[in-house]
């Protein structure tokens, strides 16, 4: 084939645009996938209504949760046929950040639907470095369904692993949403016991189903009220008053600094959600209570394996959460996000004709 259909941003808030787009000759270590579904993520929304401006300028393809089939693959034909998940973000593999530990911090990384063309498109073309093979039977899940392990369930898990969450463990998630239905429901399968805050009532009865040992209703609280009820509930479940581990996922200003007030001593938070909101905090605590405090921007690439088990055997829960669209109404679907009308996911199905 020589041809791709996508729907591209011209401009914020303007209607994607439906273009026929030739595909480039591939390089040495590049596949085209033909895209089963592409999640829509905050970020999409963001660069859609202008919030925060993609690293590549329009018309650009957005989208980075993706899952599909490999189409073509030169030198690598092995690979042709295969069902894979595409990693949101791609390290470069070589530099010293990588070579260290730290390709998700690589200033030479590359992110689909951001710095290159992303997955709002009948086909994708990206690195064969990194691709995460499908199990062949995927439990009975469509592959359409996994793209969202791409950054939804991928990110949470790369937060915990950062901050070693393992058994006997308190973990505390500040919203419920996109990304935090599956924070706890992967601290929950790591043995942790798990306290979940979010404004929407709603969102904590389902999250109770999910993995939550108790929730925390938010909505009319000062976080200094929040941290008394969170501090009562957590003696309630019978775990000590410090080692808590905070992971902000509401990509709010609020919840960062609720997250900052629920520090304890060899507390760790963790900074999950994104927003240009700002916050003054007092820095001497993390000092005077031995605490730690870091960030996470997507995941490492090594992690997707094991995210992808633990969804497989039923240890995290997508298909609650996710709602499938054909990728020719996303001019419908993004208003309706921005609108909050939608409850689950969407992923984009493209058609493929």
């Amino acid at each position: 084939m020589s041809h791709l259909n996508a729907w591209q941003m011209e401009q914020s808030r303007s209607p994607f645009v439906k273009r026929r787009i030739e595909i480039p000759s591939l390089e040495a270590g590049q596949v085209l996938v033909k895209v089963a579904g592409c999640g829509v993520c905050h970020t999409d929304v963001a660069f859609w209504k202008g919030e925060v401006s993609p690293a590549c300028s329009p018309p650009l393809t957005l989208g980075h949760e993706i899952s599909g089939v490999v189409a073509a693959a030169p030198g690598n034909e092995h690979l042709l046929e295969s069902e894979v998940i595409v990693p949101a973000v791609l390290p470069c593999g070589h530099c010293d950040l990588c070579r260290t530990g730290h390709g998700m911090a690589c200033r030479r990384r590359s992110m689909l639907g951001n710095h290159t063309d992303g997955g709002f498109a009948s086909h994708v073309v990206t690195s064969t470095r990194f691709l995460c093979p499908v199990n062949a039977t995927n439990n009975g899940h469509p592959l359409w369904q996994l793209g969202v392990i791409a950054d939804a369930v991928a990110t949470p898990f790369n937060a915990l692993q950062r901050a070693n969450v393992s058994e006997g463990d308190t973990v505390i998630v500040i919203g419920v949403g996109g990304l935090g239905i599956y924070g706890v429901q992967i601290a929950a399968a790591l043995g942790a016991t798990v306290l979940a805050i979010d404004i929407d009532a709603s969102r904590l009865q389902i999250v109770r189903r999910h993995g939550a040992d108790d929730t925390l209703h938010s909505a009319a609280m000062s976080a200094k009220e929040i941290r008394e009820a969170v501090a009562a509930k957590v003696e309630a479940l019978g775990q000590p008053p410090h080692r808590w581990k905070v992971f902000e996922m509401s990509g709010t200003g609020k919840g960062q600094a609720v997250a900052f007030e629920l520090l304890t001593y060899a507390g760790t938070i963790g900074i999950i959600g994104f927003t240009l909101e700002k916050n003054t905090v007092r820095l001497g605590r993390l000092m005077a209570f031995d605490a730690a405090m870091f960030g996470i921007w997507g995941c490492h690439p090594e992690y997707y394996p094991e995210a992808l088990d633990m969804v497989l055997d039923g240890r995290v829960q997508i298909d609650p959460f996710i709602e499938q669209f054909e990728l020719d109404d996303i001019n419908d679907v993004f208003p309706k996000l921005v609108a909050r009308e939608l409850q689950a996911r969407p992923v984009m199905i493209p058609a493929h004709n």
